[in-house]
């Protein structure tokens, strides 16, 4: 990478000139180059398919880079901050599940909040990890779970000193952080290794004035989603190594599960928008904190709803807040976030990124226009003026700490049978409930179930959530252990 900076992209590069080659495909993909599939064409463009292409040696190869893809990889790690850095075409999921295979085996333990992303469960029934999972504290007026406290993560060590690894969230998705470098500190000092979720905290790398990175932090591993703020395609995303992991063996960790046929479609946006960010990173993400504000004091200036921010903070389990999260309270207008979210869609045609029973989330990015915001703010408030309600007989709470009785991997296989939902109180779950996004399970595998769980699946259901993650599609049933 010798003769390479941060203005290259070297896999766009690659894939521009090997177009000019005119090569004759006679490899997969078998719609080549376009021209056996022309509806395809005609709806993606010529453009496109002429780059969805396999690996071959002027393009290299994912599982074993050793040309542009290695000299895009290291360019990724040096606008990141981190030792390494892995593109990863299965989504953040596979590089949050590649950091905890990398980290532990079967029956080793792993410290993590409970209110995770799914694919951190899965992770923990793929591998037979044990979690000891620290139960985040909750605002109870937004009824959102919090970042874990210091305190906590001290107990959860000392009560646990043989765990191989802790698990951070940054931020959460509705914003918040924990307070990382000093839980980084206090991990190391015990000799575990530190792996985070930074699905949502792309920016934080390229901007100014965000919360602490998990590089800067000195965590050992950070799973980046770089389609969300970053601008590459969807499912595309970074995993970062800080100068303790072993590479080459976290390469082999994610060969395990990661496609022997990635798309250079993501591969490129990844370059294209590593290298975007490098360059003007700091400007894009001033505009879009700007419009993030903007729309936090007008939304707030309706009255009812509250967009929150840093007032949050308290130093602790609230250690940060991300600025660029226009989370909103929804409740105090008498709708479910969920609620809202179908109105401002069905209603406005205007697609947020979440609703769920106390909130929304709608997600700001240097895409979006400023007539885009005085767009979203009018519809919330007609919505408010047009639907608004008494807010008395609302479920506020979005986050019940579990119950967990068996590991996820054990209750996962085990011999389960079917009830019905009603009849399932004082079971042991052997499936995920969850709504979909933000993914955080209600239930998970191993998890008891509880008047109060089964009381909101029902409420979620009824306000129209997307319930995810049980075999019965309508969750009239969940499956349980059959002792």
């Amino acid at each position: 990478m010798a003769d390479l900076s941060q203005t290259n992209a070297p896999i766009y590069e690659a894939l521009r000139k090997f177009r000019r080659m005119r090569v004759v495909p006679f490899d997969v993909p078998g719609h080549k180059r376009g021209r056996g599939n022309m509806e395809l064409t005609e709806f993606l463009g010529e453009d496109c398919m002429n780059v969805d292409v396999n690996s071959m040696k002027p393009l290299d190869n994912l599982c074993h880079p050793v040309s542009v893809i290695k000299d895009a990889e290291e360019l990724a790690a040096e606008a990141f901050g981190a030792a390494n850095a892995f593109f990863v075409v299965g989504g953040t999921t596979s590089a949050v599940q590649s950091m905890i295979m990398y980290a532990c085996k079967e029956g080793d333990k792993i410290i993590m909040p409970r209110n995770v992303h799914r694919s951190a469960i899965n992770a923990l029934i793929l591998t037979g990890a044990v979690p000891v999972y620290v139960n985040p504290d909750v605002n109870r007026k937004l009824g959102i779970a919090l970042g874990m406290s210091v305190a906590q993560v001290e107990q959860a060590i000392l009560d646990n000193p043989d765990a191989k690894a802790i698990m951070v969230n940054n931020p959460t998705y509705y914003g918040i952080c924990s307070d990382l470098k000093r839980i980084t500190e206090l991990a190391h000092a015990h000799g575990m290794l530190v792996l985070v979720d930074e699905a949502h905290g792309t920016h934080f790398y390229f901007g100014e004035n965000f919360p602490v990175t998990a590089m800067a932090a000195g965590a050992d591993c950070a799973s980046v989603s770089m389609h969300k703020s970053g601008g590459s395609l969807t499912q595309s995303s970074f995993l970062l190594l800080g100068k303790n992991i072993n590479a080459d063996y976290m390469r082999q960790v994610i060969n395990l599960t990661q496609t022997t046929s990635a798309s250079y479609l993501l591969l490129s946006s990844l370059d294209i928008s590593r290298k975007r960010l490098a360059l003007g990173g700091r400007e894009i993400f001033a505009q879009t904190v700007e419009m993030a504000e903007y729309a936090r004091s007008e939304i707030n200036d309706i009255g009812g709803y509250y967009a929150y921010s840093r007032e949050l903070v308290n130093g602790d389990s609230i250690f940060d807040f991300d600025v660029s999260k226009l989370s909103i309270y929804t409740l105090p207008i008498g709708l479910a976030g969920i609620e809202v979210y179908d109105l401002l869609r069905d209603e406005y045609d205007i697609q947020i990124e979440f609703g769920d029973i106390g909130n929304v989330l709608a997600y700001i990015s240097v895409g979006d226009r400023k007539r885009d915001i005085e767009r979203l703010i009018s519809a919330l408030a007609e919505i408010k003026r047009r639907f608004g309600k008494s807010g008395s007989d609302m479920l506020t709470q979005e986050y019940i700490s579990p119950v967990v009785a068996e590991t996820p991997r054990k209750a996962f296989y085990a011999q389960k049978c079917s009830l019905p939902l009603e009849e399932t109180s004082g079971e042991v779950c052997s499936e995920f409930v969850m709504c979909y996004p933000p993914g955080i399970p209600i239930l998970a595998p191993g998890e008891l179930i509880t008047d109060e769980i089964i009381e909101y699946i029902k409420y979620a259901k009824e306000k129209g959530c997307q319930m995810t993650g049980t075999e019965d599609i309508n969750i009239e049933r969940l499956n349980v252990l059959d002792f």
